[in-house]
This record gives C-alpha cells, structure tokens and sequence, in this order.
C-alpha cells in the first residue's frame, strides 16, 4: 500500500488488490481499468455454497450494478467475491453472473501489489518463452527470451497464456510468493521505476523500490457470457520462506511441485 494512497472516491487505492472489470486498462471506452475497483461493495446476504476449506476465515462481498454504471456500460451483472485467509495464504474467487437479457462480454484483472525488499533484488519465474504485449511499446507482441524475469527498468507488459504458478523471488527476504490461478491465462507485470514514479502524485518518489504488480487477468480473450450465465474465476496468494541465493529452494520446486 503506498504511503500516499487517496482513500476519497472516485479515486482508486494505490495497493492492495484492485479488482479492475468490466475493463482492464484503457481496452475500451470506460474509465482505466472499469469502475468496479471505485465503487463500494456489500456484504453479500445471500452467498452461492462454495467448498468449505478447514482453517479459513471468509468473506463475501457483492457489487450489483447502478444506475450510474448503466450510464456508461448497460449491462445487468452481479460480481460477486470470496475474500478467503488462512495461515499463510489469501484466496479470491470472483465471480461474474450476466443479469442482462443479452450477452455481454469483459476483461478482468486482479492487481496484487506486492511489498519486496528491493525491485532490483526480485526475479519472476513461471512466464519464461512465453508471448507478452508490451504497453510501453503501443502493446506490440514479443517473446520473453530470458530464463526469469528482473527488473532494471519500467516494466508493462500483459504474459499471455501462462501457466497456472508463478514465483516471485524475493532474495534479500528470503521469500517467494506463489501466485496460483484458474480461469485468469493471462498475467500482467508492472513496476513504474523512477520516471513514472515521480508523475504519480499517489505513489512516494521512490516506492516503485519495494513493490510489484503481478496480475491474474483475463485479457486477450475477452469473456463472453450469456444471459444468466456465471464466469468464475479463483486466485491463490502464499508464501514460503525460501534462501533461493544459498540454494536451500529451488525456485522450479516452488512452480512445478515438490517430487
């Protein structure tokens, strides 16, 4: 959460988890990233059963949509959301259900600012040889060509068709966390650097330091549904201690499983 975050609507918080629908970014004609992430949630009265998991604490929150939305996107929806914690773990399930009479469609992004030691100390592991567009070059498409992801530099880019892990590595920490998802292929990576930090009133000069944006998305393709039909989504965050510089965790252990 950044030290100089604006708690006062319309403007959304610099942190935390912003939900961005029905529009990631500026891919459309609403405000960037859609209004979801402005507006306030309820309490949801009437949650849909999900799995019950031991050792969870949960809530579930509800946005329906307005007249104010309907000004700028007529649809009829309800996005609902399951906030789940347990030792060492957070889980989101949104879920979007079409109350429209015609099918509509939307992007959808969680945007996990994460807090790290040093940017230049971090390295993303789960989104090598895979296509990206990348916003700083007008989203034109390339291949990531190294072995893990660091950072020297302002990174905007949109991974597309990733894999269902990915690993942040925080080394000076000694912590990874571990990005699980279903139902988001696409992951966005972002970090501001210094040049766009300091044009950033709600952000300190030099936060872009200790943060990370990684996010499970659903952008290329956008998703269509039909009336009275349900997307749902489901996105877990852990994190494991690890000492990945003296090589007590492999950081491929922590992607593809323990064997």
């Amino acid at each position: 959460m950044s030290r100089k975050a604006v708690w006062k609507p319309p403007k959304a918080i610099r942190g935390g988890i912003p939900v961005c629908f029905p529009q990631f970014g500026n891919l459309g004609l609403l405000e960037q990233h859609g209004f979801a992430r402005n507006r306030l949630w309820s309490l949801d009265s009437d949650p849909s059963p999900l799995s019950p998991v031991n050792n969870q604490s949960s809530v579930d929150l509800i946005l329906k949509s307005t007249e104010e939305d309907v000004k700028t996107w007529p649809r009829g929806f309800e996005l609902r959301l399951r906030i789940s914690l347990s030792p060492g773990k957070l889980t989101l399930i949104p879920r979007v259900r079409n109350t429209d009479n015609k099918a509509f469609s939307f992007t959808f992004a969680l945007c996990n600012y994460l807090s790290v030691s040093d940017i230049s100390e971090v390295r993303v592991e789960g989104l090598e040889t895979l296509d990206y567009f990348d916003n700083l070059m007008h989203r034109e498409r390339f291949t990531e060509q190294a072995d893990a992801i660091t950072f020297d530099a302002e990174i905007d880019r949109v991974y597309l068709s990733t894999p269902t892990k990915i690993a942040i590595i925080d080394h000076e920490k000694k912590r990874t966390f571990v990005l699980r998802k279903d139902g988001m292929p696409d992951a966005v990576l972002w970090n501001p650097w210094h040049k766009k930090a300091k044009a950033l009133q709600d952000l300190g000069d030099e936060e872009y330091k200790t943060m990370i944006c990684v996010d499970s998305a659903a952008i290329e393709t956008p998703i269509v549904l039909k009336p009275f039909e349900e997307w749902k989504g489901h996105q877990e965050l852990s994190n494991v201690s690890s000492s990945y510089c003296s090589g007590q965790l492999d950081p491929r252990k922590v992607l593809y499983g323990f064997q």
